[in-house]
């Protein structure tokens, strides 16, 4: 419904949008890529994650393909270092700051097979 007298808005006309990039394959000529592994047709690679703990783990070796029990080994992690550094700031200087280098719950602990001693991971505390 428009006035006597007033013009009709102007008509629009469709305007397709420009194509598309070209994909990959066409940008670089359908060239293969070139790298020393070939992939072998219907091979299934698993691979499975085993969490690590600050106790000994039943796996699998990715190295030597045993199934172990890793060996542990601890050391003292950042936790240890940073409660020494605040023991020492608050004057207890002539050994307690070395108290937390003893305590169980501030080690990292180190994992290695035991059969090829292949290093397997750190559980971080």
């Amino acid at each position: 419904m428009s006035k006597p007298g007033s013009s009709a808005p102007p008509q629009f006309t469709y305007v397709p949008p420009p194509s598309a990039p070209p994909s990959y394959q066409e940008a670089v000529g359908g060239v293969k890529p070139v790298g020393p592994y070939t992939p072998v047709a219907n091979t299934t690679i698993v691979t499975t994650v085993v969490p690590i703990s600050r106790t000994s783990t039943h796996m699998i070796c990715p190295s030597c393909h045993a199934e172990i029990e890793t060996t542990t080994r601890t050391e003292p992690g950042m936790i240890a270092y940073l409660s020494g550094f605040l023991i020492a700031l608050f004057g207890c200087w002539l050994g307690c700051c070395l108290i937390p280098c003893c305590i169980d719950d501030c080690m990292d602990v180190h994992h290695t097979c035991p059969n090829c001693r292949a290093y397997l991971g750190r559980y971080r505390r």
